[in-house]
């Protein structure tokens, strides 16, 4: 499969993050993500934000630390969640990384509206961050699908995203392997580098 194929319009989730103020989607610059599950702010975290556990870092960016990690995922329409989460943990395990340094989940913005994908975040208790295609098309990766890019406008979706926010590919791409039909789901992992996306703060829901 593609990185990224048969995707819907990107929306904006509801719900509030356990612990956090009232929940809504929040648009950072032009080159940044957009962050599902974040509180809105202005000039930074606010005490409600801080209170509830978000990170605030160079210009308003998350701080990811020393071992943040950004997950990319690539998705199919109406995969499940578990193949998404499934496929995230393996690849973390198997490269001898945790979850608990996970701070994102990052995708196309055409798939913000996937149950599967959101669902993976929720579980992992991190934000979802979501890019534009042509932001995603200008970020040099090691394995570009023609097919992602006949799909969705981008040559990478996995990749790209992990790495839209700098950084260093630790894990390249890899697909969930489902019995019985085909790969519904890619991923990949970095390492945020020192470009943090500029954003608001960002709360971040309990880890289950």
């Amino acid at each position: 499969m593609s990185d990224a194929v048969g995707g819907s319009a990107a929306g904006t989730t509801g719900g509030s993050p356990t612990g956090g103020a009232a929940a809504g989607s929040t648009t950072g610059p032009a080159d940044g993500p957009t962050h599902r599950r974040t509180t809105r702010a202005t000039g930074g975290a606010t005490g409600g934000a801080a209170a509830a556990g978000s990170a605030t870092g160079a210009a308003g960016g998350p701080s990811a630390g020393p071992r943040g990690l950004v997950v990319g995922v690539g998705a199919s329409r109406g995969v499940p969640v578990d193949e998404v989460h499934g496929l995230v943990e393996e690849a973390l395990r198997e490269a001898g990384l945790s979850t608990s340094d996970v701070v994102a989940l990052a995708t196309l913005d055409a798939k913000a509206a996937e149950p599967g994908v959101l669902g993976a975040a929720e579980r992992l208790g991190v934000p979802l961050w979501t890019y534009g295609a042509e932001r995603l098309a200008r970020v040099p990766v090691e394995n570009p699908s023609p097919a992602a890019l006949r799909a969705v406008g981008t040559p990478s979706v996995a990749e790209a995203a992990a790495l839209a926010g700098g950084g260093e590919l630790l894990v390249p791409k890899r697909r969930s392997a489902p019995a019985g039909r085909p790969a519904g789901v890619t991923c990949a992992i970095a390492r945020l580098g020192s470009r943090t996306p500029s954003t608001t703060a960002v709360t971040r829901p309990q880890r289950t």
